[in-house]
């Protein structure tokens, strides 16, 4: 099992939890991101650079990931793209999207997508508050228990 991250717009207080908890576990952990990224220097805690250009992380991912694995992004097609494969998703506010929630989410996206293409929504969700890290942590550390190594 492998902890992945759509890391090019993932939360630095998120990437901390996940380096905290991966060298406390040593669950492999691979962030994927278009830019070069700092990571820990531990064998488990890999960084993924790929080329710049719209949803080649999401790509790389999707090629990548194995039944099993955690992905933690907010992108919610790229969430529905794993869970097809059987992949779980956390996302960076503590949500954890199933086969049994995507579908919601996917149809409420395109709702706010359309809404903010004609111009009666601007602007996306509110930033990351302590509430949000903490059912982060706190989803992740339920994952971890259900999933333990070896």
């Amino acid at each position: 099992m492998t902890i992945w991250v759509d890391a090019d717009a993932c939360p630095r207080t998120v990437k901390e939890v996940l380096f905290k908890a991966s060298t406390r576990t040593k669950m492999p952990l691979i962030l994927v991101a278009n830019q070069s990224l700092a990571v820990p220097s531990v064998a488990w805690i890999k960084m993924v650079q790929v080329a710049s250009g719209f949803d080649v992380a999401d790509h790389y991912i999707v090629g990548q990931i194995a039944k099993g694995d955690l992905l933690i992004s907010g992108d919610i097609p790229l969430a529905d793209e794993v869970i097809k494969q059987g992949a779980q998703v956390i996302t960076p506010r503590g949500e954890e999207l199933t086969a049994s929630n995507i579908r919601q989410r996917l149809n409420m996206r395109d709702f706010m997508e359309e809404f903010r293409d004609s111009g009666m929504v601007r602007g996306g969700p509110p930033a990351l508050n302590s509430k949000d890290q903490q059912r982060f942590a706190n989803a992740l550390d339920r994952w971890l228990a259900r999933n333990p190594i070896g």
